[in-house]
């Protein structure tokens, strides 16, 4: 072989060789190491661990990771943060216990971090999120994280880091600042979770509380905006018995940010990479304003963006005369509490949440029990409910109020204890005790406002008596449907306050859920319900082919079951009477959901009542609710009836003509003593149904309409005929309604029979 051919071989292969380290590499592992002047990257080269000098001293070398793509070298992660390596001989190594091990030219180690357990095969890898991994790889067997640097942070938070703690292992992660932009050893600036019985995120100067980001609401922390859907990313809270944490995640790969601790700003400061102008954004920071320092109002006094800034909550005054100017010593009651010889509490909206440091919480309370628990502890200051997501759970304050702030979009209201004779809190004690009494979250106007675009018409689902209907989404992703009440239906905050707290008590899988509403402008607000109502699909030509008979049967079958809970299952019992097609909603999955209680009448052992006021929607009322004001559980068995011959045939009962019949239960008797019930079964049914069943349905309904209230089934009995083959008795004549015209006025929603999108239409209401 030539000689100069050998040659030049050996020198390429010393040319790879060379390049290979010269570049970063994948792994390490127990047989490999990392120098100093060789790197570790990601698979995707987004990061890179390696060593690196701090300022203008090249003599101190760290080991840390940072953005590989980014020109100017921003660190993420130290290593050995205080114990710099005075040279270049740094060696990073994975030992045979599976420990990281960061030794000098001298063999000390500089740095290590250590596994509980021992591993077989260590393998050191940097992720493509930046987090540098040590896992256990051995074959055949699920790979085992033995230690990760997400869990011990240093002054930077990145997408899908955790701030937090881990209350199974007690791992507690905190930011702490670079003490100078040159030295990343921790300066005095420190952000973590304080586990106080209410867990807080608490920025510290040294010892000092600097900045407190308030408690979580079920939702987000108090003292913080509602995080808001955006395209680069997605804030989560996690808050459960494991772990309470933040995290948040970029929707978008390529976009490079970061959460920094910043000890020269004493802030914490969200940034963006802006590949444009090759800098830095910053697009939010914390503290934002002067009312994020700790406690600058004192304690009871509430800091606002104005002049002065500091002001005394209702019910309290500045410390002294010389404050009046000046008020961020804080404040002191007018009267002092009497304890348990008539304290009440008054009602504080858009606050921050106080230092929840002397805090009680019980994740099971309801409101009213969180009321009664401070009240009998005199040294209870303050209570809230925990979790304004599912609206349970109490905290409570034993100390005084401090780092009180006036917030835009608080969630969570705010009740202080206060003598009853402070001007207004008797008339606030009533009002907030009716408030309880209702058992469900208030929201804020704004808060639905924003939900629904302002109510902007895009956002409209239908119109109905008790007014418009609107989609709405929650800060949370929740989809709601928001029923807001006309000033012409005639009902007043009285009426409504009652229709609430009945609708409260209800709980069934048949029945709708309501999640809230809004006293200020007298507005319900539910579940929201993608597939709207029965009468949607039913009475559309094109529509109700979507509804074969196993649905429709399905939907019979959870409309008699709502009714049974209703009648005798509920703690309230109740009388429905305005049972319709558009009053029953349908979810995601075609389940029927019983809406629209605002007629509904509540009754104790007897089971019928009697009105001057009839009510309710024609076609549905049985005529001797129709005609002398008599209601009763049968009443609305009879509606039932009406329903499910509607279902059955497609067809309306109200405005069916036939030569013979001028509605649809004349319509069905004649057919059914005729011998030929199965002319009124939809057609597209009768190519999809069991003939006998879709006929037991219709023998269901006919004694359902009977004339007469006693001879009709309870709803019980419904249920049971429904899901049997049991011999059913033959049906009598059913109550005829009389010629619309002639009594157009005994309905006050006759006009109103047109169909809502989402169900919601409700009729005038009549005090209960």
């Amino acid at each position: 072989m030539d000689i100069g051919f050998l040659m030049f071989v050996i020198i390429i292969l010393l040319l790879l060789f060379f390049s290979t380290f010269s570049c970063g590499i994948d792994i390490i592992t127990a047989s490999t190491n990392l120098s100093d002047g060789r790197t570790l990257v990601s698979s995707d080269g987004r990061f890179e661990l390696g060593f690196f000098s701090s300022g203008s001293s090249a003599k101190s070398r760290y080991l840390g990771i940072w953005f590989k793509n980014v020109p100017v070298q921003n660190v993420v992660w130290v290593a050995n943060r205080c114990d710099p390596i005075n040279d270049t001989s740094g060696v990073l190594m994975v030992n045979n216990t599976g420990n990281l091990v960061l030794l000098s030219q001298s063999g000390s180690v500089v740095w290590t971090a250590s596994s509980k357990k021992e591993a077989e095969n260590p393998v050191l890898q940097l992720l493509d999120s930046g987090n540098l991994i040590l896992q256990d790889r051995v074959a055949g067997k699920s790979e085992t994280i033995l230690w990760q640097s997400f869990d011990y942070p240093t002054d930077t938070l990145l997408s899908g880091m955790k701030l937090g703690c881990d209350l199974r292992i007690g791992l507690n992660r905190r930011l702490s600042a670079w003490k100078a932009p040159d030295d990343p050893c921790h300066g005095d600036l420190t952000l973590g979770l304080e586990l106080y019985n209410y867990p807080d995120f608490v920025m510290w100067k040294g010892k000092t509380k600097y900045f407190r980001e308030g408690g979580f609401d079920g939702i987000g922390m108090s003292g913080l905006p509602a995080p808001e859907p955006n395209q680069f990313f997605t804030i989560n809270f996690i808050s459960n018995e494991e772990e309470i944490c933040f995290i948040y995640y970029l929707n978008t790969k390529s976009l490079i940010t970061r959460l920094v601790l910043n000890q020269t700003s004493s802030s914490l400061q969200y940034t963006m990479w802006d590949e444009a102008t090759k800098t830095w954004t910053v697009y939010a920071q914390f503290p934002s304003d002067d009312c994020d320092q700790y406690g600058k109002c004192g304690s009871y006094g509430t800091c606002l963006s104005a002049l002065p800034p500091c002001q005394c909550l209702k019910g309290f005054a500045p410390k002294s005369e010389e404050q009046n100017s000046d008020r961020s010593k804080g404040c002191v009651r007018n009267n002092p509490i009497a304890c348990q010889k008539g304290d009440g509490f008054i009602k504080f909206e858009g606050l921050k949440l106080p230092d929840t440091e002397h805090s009680w919480v019980n994740r099971s309370m309801v409101l009213n029990e969180c009321r009664a628990k401070c009240l009998e502890n005199c040294s209870c200051m303050a209570y809230t409910t925990l979790d304004v997501k599912q609206n349970r759970g109490c905290a409570i304050w034993f100390d005084d109020l401090l780092d009180l702030k006036k917030v835009q979009f608080a969630r969570q209201h705010l009740y202080i204890r206060m003598v009853a004779a402070d001007s207004g809190t008797e008339n606030s004690r009533g009002e907030e005790r009716q408030n309880e009494d209702m058992e469900i979250p208030l929201f804020e106007l704004d808060v639905i406002s924003k939900a629904t675009n302002n109510f902007f018409s895009s956002n409209k689902l239908g119109q109905g008596g008790f007014g418009p209907v609107y989609k709405g989404t929650l800060p949370d992703g929740k989809e709601i449907a928001v029923k807001s009440l006309s000033r012409s239906s005639g009902q007043g905050l009285v009426e409504f306050k009652n229709e609430v707290a009945l609708i409260a008590k209800l709980q069934h899988r048949n029945l709708v859920k309501i999640l809230g509403c809004c006293i200020e402008k007298k507005m319900l607000i539910y579940e929201y319900m993608p597939n709207k109502s029965l009468d949607f699909f039913i009475f559309d030509d094109t529509r109700r082919n979507l509804l074969d008979w196993s649905r429709r049967f399905h939907i019979i079958c959870g409309i008699a079951r709502g009714l049974v809970y209703l009648h005798q299952d509920s703690r309230l019992r109740i009388i429905h009477r305005d049972l319709k097609a558009s009053n029953v909603l349908l979810d995601n999955e075609m389940n029927p959901k019983i809406s629209d209680f605002g007629l509904a009448r509540t009754f104790g052992e007897e089971s019928e009542g009697n009105t001057e006021r009839v009510v309710g929607t024609y076609g549905y009322m049985a005529p001797e609710y129709a005609f002398d004001g008599q209601f009763s559980v049968k009443s609305d068995v009879f509606s039932f009836g009406v329903l499910l011959l509607e279902i059955i045939s497609g067809k309306k009962n109200r405005g069916f003509y036939h030569l013979n019949h001028s509605n649809l239960i004349g319509h069905a008797w004649r057919l059914w003593k005729e011998g030929k019930p199965s002319e009124l079964i939809d057609s597209f049914v009768l190519e999809s149904c069991t003939l006998s069943e879709v006929l037991r349905c219709i023998h269901i309904s006919l004694l359902c309409v009977q004339q007469h209230p006693e001879n009709r089934p309870s709803m019980s009995s419904v249920v049971l005929m429904l899901s049997s083959e049991t011999t059913l008795v033959q049906p009598k004549e059913p109550g005829f309604l009389i010629d619309k015209k002639s009594h157009e006025t005994i309905s006050s929603s006759t006009k109103l029979e047109s169909s809502s999108i989402n169900g919601l239409t409700l009729s005038k209401l009549e005090p209960r």
